[in-house]
């Protein structure tokens, strides 16, 4: 049975971090991670979580087999399936139950981003019948309906424990990431960060395309040359300003 050699791993990821010319803190900053995270890994005083796997044998140019062998493999070696799943079972203890996502969980917010949706292609379309221009609203509606399918339907309610282990200032989930400088993303402060980007998305959805038709008809004067940077300003600075004053305020609690 394949048991990971905590010291021979450390010493493994120390000697191909060096060849990539990464110090720690570089090597930690690719990850979204501390440096002493990687101090950690390279003593043998833990390994990383099985989500880090991937990320971490790609920015050391190797693959999680070889990463979990700590040796490279030469040319035309291959490991047969079971001893693959041997490494990978034994090595990280790789857990069998799925992640949770939002979707799953009864609440709210669903209904209320599909009303929101409703609500901004309704502006949307009033726009051209009023003879009103679009100009750069299609972006924040865009990124809030985009948003909004992830936040609302597919984030994870729960974040992997390396998130509570380790001072992470970066949110990773397939092609989504949030990376706040000062920020420790962690399980205590992550059901609050989801529920103002919930309420961000909701909110840009439905009332943004309102507010600029009615800056349009009312205050024309500001439309567009004030008006368009001021609204992307608004609803950037509305989505991550607000993450980082939650995240803060229930980081250690």
């Amino acid at each position: 049975m394949y048991q990971l050699d905590k010291k021979e791993f450390g010493a493994f990821v120390a000697r191909l971090r060096k060849e990539q010319g990464y110090t720690q803190k570089e090597l930690a900053a690719r990850l979204c991670l501390s440096d002493k995270a990687i101090s950690k890994w390279e003593t043998g005083v833990s390994i990383p979580d099985t989500p880090m796997l991937v990320p971490l044998a790609q920015a050391l140019g190797v693959t999680v087999t070889e990463l979990l062998l700590c040796r490279r493999q030469t040319p035309g070696e291959s490991l047969d399936p079971s001893t693959v799943e041997e490494v990978v079972q034994q090595a990280i203890r790789y857990p069998k139950t799925r992640v949770k996502r939002a979707w799953s969980a009864p609440g709210p917010w669903v209904p209320l981003f599909l009303a929101a949706l409703v609500l901004a292609g309704a502006g949307l379309v009033l726009h051209p019948v009023l003879d009103l221009s679009l100009d750069l609203l299609p972006i924040p509606v865009g990124l809030a309906a985009g948003f909004g399918v992830y936040f609302c339907l597919f984030a994870p309610l729960r974040l992997p424990d390396y998130y509570d282990q380790n001072k992470i200032s970066g949110f990773m989930d397939g092609p989504v990431q949030i990376n706040l400088v000062g920020l420790s993303f962690n399980n205590r402060n992550w059901p609050y960060i989801l529920r103002v980007c919930r309420g961000w998305c909701c909110a840009v959805l439905g009332l943004l395309p309102w507010l600029d038709l009615g800056v349009q008809l009312a205050l024309s004067a500001l439309y567009p040359e004030v008006w368009s940077g001021l609204m992307l300003i608004l609803t950037l600075g509305g989505l991550f300003l607000p993450i980082y004053i939650t995240g803060k305020r229930y980081e250690s609690q």
